[in-house]
């Protein structure tokens, strides 16, 4: 596994900014939490067959509904702009699921149709400060893209300069595919560098919380052979198919961010900023609309899940990511995940479990502050720097502990535990496995060689 590098320049400037996606529905639960966090962002899918159910009949009202309570909350709105299936696509639906009926999405049959639809919704929402649109969600699954490669590039081509008609500050993005995508992309780039020892550790490491899970798709592998066969599996063949399309896109400049999804082990992060790095034009940033920890069956404490967070927060940070979307806010008891495989930050209830408030810790550091990998002295994690005073969010690179010295006035604690925090004052902080918040005046660089 490589280290952590920052990337170029352009995908570090500004602020990191960070957020959380949350259910309408319950949102009176959340209030509270969502207030202590404002600044961040979030994100809606917005539906073209759920928005035009009737051809020539508009109802905008639940997006509106999300929109104005994002304002009111002090986020930032990002839309998803989906087509769904409907009398715009024809055909039958093969996917439907949750209690929104979702469906996956299909060609338009009239792409003048689909146009007009885009310019409304971003004619619409522009001027409530909605600046990011990403087209579609996920095309790499057919439950979300019931088209081809092909028709998904003539769909975006069109969206792009749709939006750009509407609001020239538009800024479009990519749909975003699904984290496991990654894990098909990691392994075939080794294996074409002739990696191939590198490349079945990379895929065992990245699908290590996958296997036995979506019927048996994503099995160990042991050798080259095993590794090829799920590469060339009907899945696998898409998943390499729509990354290259991406890539494509991305080099093409039909949209100007890169989106992406991660909801792996905090482990396997530096492999994903390896492979973003070789297939991502250097002026191309990246934004992580979804990550989160799939972990089915985990019985890890709710200090180590906010480990957990911390850790792959920390490091797409570092790695130059800008943006940073957890989901979810927290698990519906009521709904197709009730067993919580994508662990939540706050209870059903609106209790703030310690993710969510080691989620608020870096969202608070981060506010108008310099994002800075912490590569050194034994540490792993990120630092944000402002004037007189930086936050540091690491722990040790090893599995031995550092040992720092702390000035007087520096603080320390277990980052989602402000009770195991450490009184102010000279002393020496022991950093294990567990991640610390560090606050100290001065610089990062003075910090550091001051050990």
């Amino acid at each position: 596994m490589e280290s952590i590098r920052p990337m170029p320049s352009a995908r570090l400037a500004g602020p990191a900014v960070l957020g959380t996606k949350w259910d309408i529905h319950r949102l009176s639960s959340y209030t509270s939490y969502l207030s202590s966090i404002s600044g961040s962002v979030t994100f809606y899918e917005l539906v073209w067959c759920k928005v035009e159910p009737v051809k020539g009949i508009f109802d905008w009202h639940q997006a509106d509904k999300f929109v104005n309570e994002s304002a009111r909350l002090g986020e930032r709105m990002m839309l998803k702009l989906r087509v769904g299936r409907c009398w715009a696509t024809g055909g039958q639906a093969q996917y439907e699921r949750g209690q929104g009926n979702k469906t996956e999405s299909a060609m338009p049959l009239d792409l003048r149709a689909y146009r007009a639809f885009v310019e409304a919704a971003v004619r619409r929402y522009a001027p409530r400060g909605v600046v990011e649109y990403a087209v579609e969600n996920e095309i790499n699954s057919p439950s979300n893209w019931a088209g081809t490669a092909a028709q998904y590039r003539q769909l975006i081509g069109v969206a792009a300069q749709a939006i750009h008609a509407a609001s020239p500050e538009a800024v479009v993005v990519g749909p975003g595919l699904s984290s496991t995508t990654y894990g098909y992309g990691i392994a075939a780039r080794l294996v074409a560098l002739g990696q191939d020892d590198q490349a079945v550790q990379a895929y065992n490491a990245y699908f290590q919380r996958r296997f036995g899970t979506r019927s048996g798709q994503l099995p160990q592998v042991s050798d080259l052979a095993g590794l090829q066969a799920v590469l060339d599996s009907e899945q696998g063949r898409r998943d390499l198919q729509y990354l290259d399309l991406v890539q494509q896109l991305a080099r093409e400049r039909v949209f100007a961010v890169r989106q992406i999804h991660f909801y792996e082990a905090w482990s396997s992060v530096p492999d994903l900023l390896t492979y973003l790095r070789a297939t991502t034009p250097a002026t191309t940033p990246i934004q992580a609309w979804e990550v989160g920890s799939f972990w089915e069956g985990s019985d890890a404490s709710a200090d180590e899940r906010a480990a957990e967070l911390v850790k792959t927060v920390s490091l797409l940070l570092a790695g130059g990511v800008h943006m940073v979307v957890w989901l979810p806010l927290a698990v519906n008891p009521s709904g197709r995940h009730a067993d919580e495989p994508r662990y939540g930050l706050l209870d059903p209830d609106g209790a703030v479990r310690p993710s969510g408030l080691a989620l608020a810790a870096i969202v608070a550091a981060a506010r108008g502050a310099k994002v800075t990998p912490v590569a050194a002295n034994g540490l792993t994690g990120v630092a944000f720097e402002r004037t007189g005073r930086t936050d540091l969010f690491v722990w040790s690179a090893s599995s031995q502990p550092v040992h720092l010295r702390l000035a007087h006035g520096d603080q320390a604690a277990l980052v989602g535990r402000p009770t195991a925090g450490r009184p102010t004052g000279s002393s020496t902080l022991a950093v294990g496995s567990e991640p610390q918040q560090l606050t100290v005046s001065g610089g990062l660089t003075a910090f550091l060689a001051g050990q």
